[in-house]
């Protein structure tokens, strides 16, 4: 579900200086965060980023609401944490919402860590990835999120620092942008089934049903009462539980199955 904006390489006609484009060692890269009693913290990256559950800090600063935005700062309810987590804009509320669909994902926070290194002449450069998810192999994914005019140069440059510290500490970076529309679409309809209350106690005979791929009403009406049945399939697909593509517009008559781990969320 993630998409990566691509970082290109400095042109050659302007190329930039080699201190310019050499990376901080990861090894002197400070982070700085906010623990759960809200008393700021601060260490080495590497011992922070193996020793502390990042997932569970306040977030380091929260987005301000700024005048003539479309869409100002909010909380997103999330089924994976249960609970909220904040967002700064639209780009972010996306991720956050792919995020939470995504079975890979055990945890998420918005900007619990700053990453502090000196960049050109010892100037220090302090940077906040915009959200963490914590993966379910144990590693952290750091993601900043943009939207369709994409990445500004200095975001796109710190960018590469924050990908090589995550690497060294076998973490994951991603500089996102927006999804395929009908994705989004897709995911946002299936989030509003996300709460477990929509489950109900149908899920392990909407996976029986959905053994063999069978268009979605087809299923619900074997499964004998669409006003109960539909909240459940549709929080099926939520979870994973159940699988469809994505790619097309759902409708009643989308192909799903049972997921062969059969798992879900």
């Amino acid at each position: 579900m993630i998409r990566s904006v691509a970082m290109p390489p400095p042109s050659a006609a302007g190329a930039e200086p080699p201190v310019a484009r050499r990376l901080a060692d990861p090894a002197h890269i400070t982070a700085r965060f906010v623990d759960r009693a809200g008393v700021e913290q601060e260490g080495a990256w590497l011992e922070t980023a193996g020793q502390c559950r990042l997932e569970d800090c306040l977030p380091i600063r929260l987005f301000p609401a700024l005048k003539g935005r479309r869409v100002a700062p909010g909380w997103f309810w999330s089924a994976t944490n249960g609970h909220l987590v904040h967002y700064g804009s639209r780009a972010m509320r996306t991720q956050l919402m792919l995020l939470d669909h995504d079975p890979r994902v055990v945890a998420l926070a918005c900007r619990p860590v700053e990453l502090l290194w000196r960049g050109r002449r010892g100037r220090l450069v302090a940077h906040a990835p915009h959200l963490m998810a914590r993966l379910a192999d144990g590693s952290g994914l750091l993601l900043d999120c943009v939207g369709r005019t994409g990445a500004g140069l200095r975001l796109v440059r710190r960018a590469r620092h924050v990908e090589a510290a995550a690497a060294a500490a076998g973490w994951h970076y991603r500089l996102v942008g927006p999804p395929p529309q009908v994705v989004e679409a897709n995911v946002r309809w299936l989030a509003s089934y996300r709460h477990p209350r929509c489950a109900g106690s149908w899920l392990p005979a909407v996976a029986e049903c959905f053994s063999l791929p069978r268009p979605l009403i087809e299923g619900v009406r074997l499964l004998g009462g669409a006003l109960t049945v539909w909240p459940a399939v549709l929080h099926a697909l939520w979870t994973g539980l159940l699988s469809a593509s994505l790619h097309e517009a759902l409708s009643e008559r989308a192909v799903a199955v049972t997921a062969q781990t059969g798992a879900g969320r």
